[in-house]
């Protein structure tokens, strides 16, 4: 690895090179290794770009943007399809919030199913079991489109859909209530396409192995088996990808609504502000770079044209923010989607105490059980290192503090 001017570091072992934007951070082996396995495919335009919250993932390495010519990689999207960030400003100032935030945050709960229980079958505390007026209005938008793909892939609709549009899932995803440098409160949350956005990214990660059978022993890693423009499954995953990516969004607009009426039923009255943010940073778009059209996948990287906004959080106890794009080429106009894990959700509940996560979310009104220790702060990469790794990328508009937290 050899320094360069510019601000990333450039690695040099594959078909094209990777150019990492984690300077104070490093990149794990294992991570590394899946990076190097993407750059090799012959699909891969130009170079690979690596963001500062980089770590291994399933299938592809999260805090990678992939851009491809004619094909596309459905394991280097994922099967968190539209997984992303929503956040909205609002008038209301710190010191007009309650001493105990503790109602809040219960109506919050009760306004937004979150969890799994049942395995994610009958009885799921983290799906609707009576789907109130509100999702059930914003699915009539969804649901054609759904029925032709479900008609085509029958696996596709064998499972949660409608019952998890307005839910935030498990895992990572959260809802905040945070309070910015003018100490001016702001509602946050991080989900996506929840069940039905699973199901589609497996059943189409599986599909593209099948689909290239005869040539994928040519694959560094199966999983990167790709489906190649023109093709039949190509243009079926596309419009899957694509659904999926608007269920993403309109459930977190869903969330949000459901939100803000809690907080109003709780807070002295208030006003939403002018900026509001809902991106994602899992999915694929076609974009324009280089002079070339591409198609660019983004696994846990959020986009960052010029002006862009867009939202990088930290863990449960760190700071998140809202930054603008700079619109940095050589990144494919992009920045990270967050602190990025240091360690496995195993090797943190091996590591940390209920105390240790007691300690660290001090203040901010949130579990504190040993269900959430994965989630710990300690279990993730500082977000000051990664926000100076990426300086160049994007600037702070807005740097927030959780006070509420929920988590699924």
């Amino acid at each position: 690895m050899s320094t360069q001017e510019q601000s990333y570091e450039l690695i040099q072992t594959g078909r094209v090179p990777i150019k990492a934007w984690t300077r104070g951070l490093g990149i794990e082996e294992s991570a590394q290794k899946q990076l190097t396995n993407i750059s090799q495919l012959p699909i891969v335009f130009r170079h690979v770009a690596v963001m500062p919250d980089v770590h291994f993932g399933i299938g592809a390495t999260v805090g990678s943007v992939v851009p491809t010519q004619g094909a596309i990689i459905p394991a280097a999207v994922g099967v968190d399809i539209g997984c992303g960030m929503m956040a909205v400003e609002t008038s209301l100032d710190a010191k007009l919030l309650p001493d105990s935030l503790k109602a809040l945050r219960t109506a919050i709960e009760k306004a937004v199913p979150h969890g799994r229980t049942s395995n994610g079958g009958r009885g799921d505390r983290g799906a609707w079991h009576k789907v109130p007026h509100a999702p059930t209005q914003a699915w009539k938008t969804l649901s054609d489109e759904y029925k032709v793909l479900a008609a085509k892939h029958p696996r596709v609709g064998d499972g949660n859909d409608l019952n998890h549009l307005g839910t935030l899932g498990t895992g990572n995803h959260f809802i905040e209530v945070c309070l910015d440098e003018r100490d001016r409160v702001w509602f946050m949350l991080h989900s996506g396409s929840r069940g039905v956005g699973n199901r589609i990214g497996s059943y189409f990660i599986a599909l593209a192995k099948k689909d290239m059978k005869i040539h994928v022993h040519n694959l560094p890693d199966v999983d990167l088996a790709y489906f190649k423009e023109g093709t039949e499954h190509f243009d079926d995953y596309v419009q899957a990808v694509s659904w999926a990516q608007r269920y993403a969004m309109t459930n977190r607009e869903l969330m949000m609504d459901a939100v803000v009426s809690s907080a109003r039923a709780e807070l002295p009255p208030f006003e939403l502000g002018e900026v509001a943010v809902n991106c994602h940073h899992n999915y694929v778009a076609k974009e324009h770079h280089f002079g070339h059209d591409v198609f660019v996948t983004r696994k846990g990287a959020v986009r960052a044209r010029l002006g862009d906004l867009g939202i990088i959080p930290g863990s449960m106890g760190a700071r998140s923010y809202i930054v603008r794009g700079k619109g940095e080429a050589q990144s494919f106009h992009s920045c990270s989607h967050g602190a990025g894990r240091a360690m496995s959700r195993g090797e943190a509940k091996r590591r940390f105490t209920i105390d240790d996560h007691i300690a660290a979310t001090e203040g901010i009104e949130c579990r504190k059980d040993k269900d959430v220790i994965d989630e710990t702060p300690m279990a993730y990469k500082p977000i000051d290192k990664v926000m100076e790794a990426q300086k160049d990328l994007v600037e702070i508009v807005h740097e927030l503090r959780q006070v509420v937290c929920v988590k699924g």
